[in-house]
């Protein structure tokens, strides 16, 4: 039953072995801190995601193969891996011979003895190291993001044993081409004047081993690129996706498309880091190499490839500055189109009822006409770098040719050294083509770090550096002291010295004409905006020290716009719960009216709901909302219009629920319909970011009747 119980918590036994680490290493982490915006299987921590777990603890873990008897003590403690997803943490190898002083995690922290054999029969071979990181403070600065790294080069950093490898490939490749050119020049000079047939076929042999050398070179080379590829692309995709997930409301973009253009901008760094011919950036240098081969058959034949060389480069050098101005412009184009397609596809419903179809087609083809324009020019710039490199190799091919003719009427060079400097100058001039055509790549891989360094710098909800106690909402009690806030990018004050108090169990109504703030109290409250000045505290505690997930776990909140999400009617009502019993869903349809419209649809709690619940009706949709909430049990009750699209028998049985369902719970209600405050004690009246009344039911209402409660101005 122990092992049941475990399972069916959210993170499972992995997370409660890094909480056991934690406490063993006297480092701080909650529960909802290790797991907040993870991307977990079956609501469990999986081995490929503790190290990310791991790091909010400021703990370094690494997953190794390593056999039982062979732990190095002076890395424990360490968590094991056992079979049926299940795990123990392993704190030394014990005192007798062939036993281990392990924790489970259905123990807590008690400490048990067991016997090596009888760990071996579930131990599956791999373990966990976690080990307590180096921390900066304020006292050496800079030093954090240097001990951090950066988001990319950093990831790019631990793929160092595969490039050491593909720059050791591409060594070998460089001196093997030398092998085609000579034995072509030793068939010309000695073989085929000599008729020696054994020295032939020695010589076939040996340049077929080099061959065949060349191709395992370029196999492997081409395999650990596209390998380096796919690891950074796995580690920074989810890097990225974390960031956004992460991002403080506050630092969101004007623009969902633009933000959406600029993050689909790591295609392009994508591609770069995994295309083959940045390998020509090893090559590159290998051209001294085979111009100073070629300088010693005959030091004249190495002018023409100087020459050439220099004059790709010199053109490639004189279109970067017109490349990279092309490319800021094609990423600028590029999120103004794609900001487009969102704001239509996402207001499609709008767009047909006001007739505005021709507003938005013709922004849609200015927008695709002049990118389309600029693509044109920047391919067509692309690709006069590639093919005057190209034009620039036959040249020299044939340049050298014509001198070497001279040459060997002369006396001062042999055919076959004729044909061997022509080989070896295709293989000089072949890297200074590629790394000239690598340019176009360059200026859209730079651009689009350039984007993303954005992204990856704007400020998040939870920073790495800071370590917030475990303080579970118990009371609900709520307030406000002096607290300010303004929208970014708002010239007014959303809100303007607000100070109030809710007692816990409290239900208060906020009312107030649209835009007075009401909607933004309750945000704040569950801390996706900081205030600008002041302070406000749940249960005696500025939220600010909480964690944010921690905080919204103990708020059930019913948004004013419900915006549900792809897939099934169910994974909307559980979404960020993890496991819920079928029971409590049962109950939550039924106290929030949406029973009866399951109960008469054919898949019940399987049915689809639609990308944002387009499937389901705005009163369906805000149903769902509520029963999400009432599922949560959580102290405190946020209601934003929670009956706004509700007729009126589904309003009755919502308020009749929340006369139940709010007994004990702190509630604060924002509403416009007065058949609502029948469910509240007190009202508080808000207007222009102000309050203007507060108090008791009855004498608010009152005096709003009488017209005693004025505006804020």
């Amino acid at each position: 039953m122990q092992k049941n119980t475990l399972h069916s918590q959210a993170g499972g036994p992995l997370l409660e072995c890094l909480l056991t680490l934690c406490r063993l290493h006297q480092c701080k982490l909650t529960r909802d801190a290790a797991l907040a915006g993870l991307p977990l299987v079956d609501g469990m921590l999986t081995p490929s995601v503790f190290h990310r777990a791991a790091r909010r603890a400021g703990l370094a873990s690494r997953v190794l193969h390593h056999e039982l008897r062979h732990l190095n003590p002076s890395l424990l403690p360490a968590v094991l891996l056992l079979d049926n997803n299940h795990a123990c943490v392993i704190t030394a190898l014990g005192t007798e011979p062939q036993t281990a002083q392990v924790i489970w995690p259905e123990l807590a922290d008690a400490e048990v003895t067991v016997t090596l054999n009888e760990l071996e029969q579930r131990y599956t071979g791999h373990l966990i190291y976690a080990q307590p990181e180096f921390h900066f403070d304020e006292r050496a600065p800079g030093s954090r993001r240097r001990a951090q790294g950066h988001w990319f080069w950093s990831v790019i950093a631990r793929n160092r044993p595969l490039y050491r490898d593909i720059l050791f490939a591409a060594v070998m490749i460089n001196l093997l081409a030398v092998a085609m050119p000579l034995f072509v020049m030793n068939i010309y000079d000695r073989v085929v004047p000599n008729h020696a047939t054994h020295t032939l076929w020695v010589l076939a042999v040996g340049v077929l081993v080099v061959l065949c050398a060349d191709l395992g070179l370029r196999l492997m080379r081409g395999w650990f690129v596209d390998l380096g590829a796919s690891r950074a692309d796995v580690r920074l995709s989810a890097a990225i996706m974390e960031q956004i997930l992460g991002m403080k409301l506050s630092e969101r973009p004007a623009s969902a498309g633009s933000f959406a253009s600029n993050v689909q901008s790591f295609e392009s760094l994508r591609s770069f880091i995994g295309s083959v011919t940045l390998v020509a950036l090893v090559d590159l240098p290998f051209m001294l190499l085979f111009c100073l081969i070629i300088g010693l058959i005959n030091v004249k034949l190495v002018i023409p490839i100087i020459i050439g060389a220099l004059a790709v480069l010199c053109y490639a050098a004189l279109a970067q500055r017109k490349m990279r101005h092309l490319s800021d412009t094609m990423n600028r184009a590029s999120a103004m189109r794609n900001a487009t397609l969102i704001e239509c596809l996402g207001n499609l419903e709008t767009i047909k009822t006001t007739g505005a179809e021709s507003k938005i087609q013709g922004n849609w083809e200015s927008a695709i006409l002049y990118l389309s324009t600029l693509t044109a020019r920047m391919r067509l710039l692309a690709s006069s770098v590639t093919n005057g490199a190209l034009w620039a190799q036959h040249v020299v091919a044939v340049s050298l040719i014509i001198l070497g003719v001279y040459l060997i009427r002369d006396g001062q060079l042999t055919q076959g050294g004729l044909i061997a400097c022509y080989l070896l100058s295709s293989r000089a001039m072949s890297p200074v083509g590629q790394a000239a055509a690598l340019l176009s790549q360059y200026h859209h891989a730079v651009t689009a770090m350039n984007s993303l360094n954005g992204i990856m710098a704007r400020p998040l909800e939870r920073s790495d550096d800071r370590h917030r106690v475990s303080r579970p909402i118990q009371r609900g009690d709520i307030e406000f002291r002096h607290v300010s806030f303004t929208y970014p990018n708002a010239e007014q004050q959303a809100l303007s010295d607000i100070s109030f108090r809710i007692q816990a169990g409290e239900h208060v109504a906020i009312l107030g004409r649209n835009g007075s703030g009401k909607s933004t109290l309750e945000r704040l409250m569950l801390g996706l905006y900081e205030p600008d000045a002041g302070s406000i505290l749940i249960d005696g505690t500025d939220i600010r020290q909480l964690d944010p997930a921690e905080l919204r776990r103990g708020m059930g909140y019913v948004p004013q716009d419900v915006s549900l999400f792809y897939g099934s009617l169910r994974d909307n009502l559980v979404l960020g719960m993890g496991h819920v019993d079928d029971a409590r869903i049962v109950h939550a349809a039924e106290q929030s009216g949406l029973a009866e419209f399951v109960n008469t649809h054919p898949s019940g709690f399987d049915m689809p709901v639609g990308e944002r619940g387009q499937l389901l009706s705005g009163g369906q949709r805000q149903a769902v909302a509520i029963a999400r909430a009432l599922l949560k049990e959580s102290p405190v009750l946020l209601l934003d219009e929670p009956t706004g699209a509700l007729d009126q028998r589904n309003e009755e049985q919502i308020k009749h629920t929340l006369q139940h369902c709010a007994q004990g719970r702190t509630m604060v209600l924002v509403t416009h319909r007065s058949s609502l405050l029948s469910l509240v004690d007190r009202i508080i009246v808000i207007d222009g970011g102000r309050i203007v009344a507060n108090g008791p039911k009855a004498e608010v209402l009152d005096a709003l009747r009488q017209g005693k409660i004025g505006s804020a101005a």
